[in-house]
């Protein structure tokens, strides 16, 4: 016998066609079993069979009225219970994202009191640390009479540790300044290879003592650049601060000018200990460092690059950085030539 191959129906759309039909009374449970059974027999003949509702309607099983309209009962359920999940997922979504919302609140809240607070007690330690600077600097003047050999050194440390202590406050309200977006530039025309040459010199003693070649690549003739020379300055110093802290004994810094176009690049280079790429992104985050356990080898709050990052976006434009660990990084940007 010839099988009859109805046209394309919705039957496609809706599964478990069978056990509905059954279960709503259209068909019984032997005549489901039949027709699976000749379904199957069609296929291992053919390869391919018509589906379940045709065959119920060639074999007169049921009408194609009745198929049609069982067809769109399971349609419209379907449709329904569709809604119905939507509009749970509608609702869990807005849950979720209002939960989300009070989260990123509270976080905002937090950081505002987190940097309030660094502004305070940054400020506050700021006085009694000048005290503390103009009794030991009284004291030192007046070492040739009533101070030992020993005590003028012990008076040396204590100065030592004040202009520590004194960089890192001016770091935190530096900070804390930036997180308020209230970072004001000042823009001048200056000779950046001039800046960089009194760089340079500044950290020549550190690096020396680190048996470390610190070097300066850039034209004495380099163009001026318009920027805020101060906040270039201490970004500058912080990159060849960095270098110095993560490069070894017998390594090598270069402090390098090189003029492109309308900007002088300002790129600080060395042989140190590197970053792995996918750690790249953390060494920008404020108070993180990458060796954080409690004996890191590295001193350091962890704000210094965050800091640099900020003033040199302030400039309109970005910091550049590429590392390969065990042999270096570098990290760099562009200034507009005034």
């Amino acid at each position: 016998m010839e099988e009859v191959f109805l046209p394309w129906t919705p039957e496609i759309l809706v599964p478990r066609l069978g056990e509905y039909l059954v279960e709503n009374q259209y068909i019984t449970r032997a005549e489901l079993v039949l027709v699976l059974e000749r379904q199957k027999s069609i296929r291992e003949r053919q390869k391919t069979a018509p589906l379940l509702g045709q065959l119920l309607v060639s074999m007169g099983t049921i009408t194609q009225e009745k198929l049609d309209q069982a067809i769109t009962e399971l349609i419209l359920q379907f449709r329904q219970a569709l809604e119905n999940t939507n509009r749970v997922l509608e609702q869990r979504v807005s849950e979720r994202t209002a939960q989300l919302q009070e989260t990123m609140a509270k976080l905002a809240e937090a950081n505002r009191e987190k940097t309030n607070f660094v502004d305070n007690i940054s400020h506050e330690l700021r006085t009694p640390l000048t005290h503390i600077k103009g009794y030991v600097e009284l004291l030192d003047e007046d070492n040739q009479k009533n101070l030992t050999t020993e005590q003028h050194e012990m008076i040396h440390v204590i100065m030592r540790a004040s202009d520590k202590l004194e960089k890192l406050i001016d770091d935190l309200i530096l900070y804390s300044t930036a997180q308020k977006n209230q970072l004001l530039l000042v823009y001048k025309a200056f000779s950046i290879a001039d800046l960089s040459n009194q760089l340079i010199a500044r950290y020549q003693p550190g690096a020396m003592r680190k048996n470390i070649t610190l070097l300066f690549e850039g034209r004495r003739d380099i163009p001026a650049v318009s920027a805020d020379e101060g906040k270039i300055g201490w970004a500058i110093s912080q990159l060849l601060d960095n270098a110095l802290k993560f490069t070894p004994t017998g390594g090598n810094i270069w402090l390098k000018l090189e003029q492109e176009k309308e900007t002088v690049l300002v790129s600080v280079r060395d042989t140190g200990i590197g970053i792995p790429e996918d750690r790249l992104k953390e060494i920008f985050e404020p108070f993180h460092q990458l060796d954080g356990s409690m004996t890191r080898s590295y001193n350091g709050t962890g704000m210094g690059l965050s800091l640099v990052k900020r003033i040199v976006e302030s400039h309109n434009t970005e910091l550049q950085v590429s590392s390969t660990p065990g042999k270096g990084s570098s990290f760099g940007f562009r200034i507009k030539i005034a």
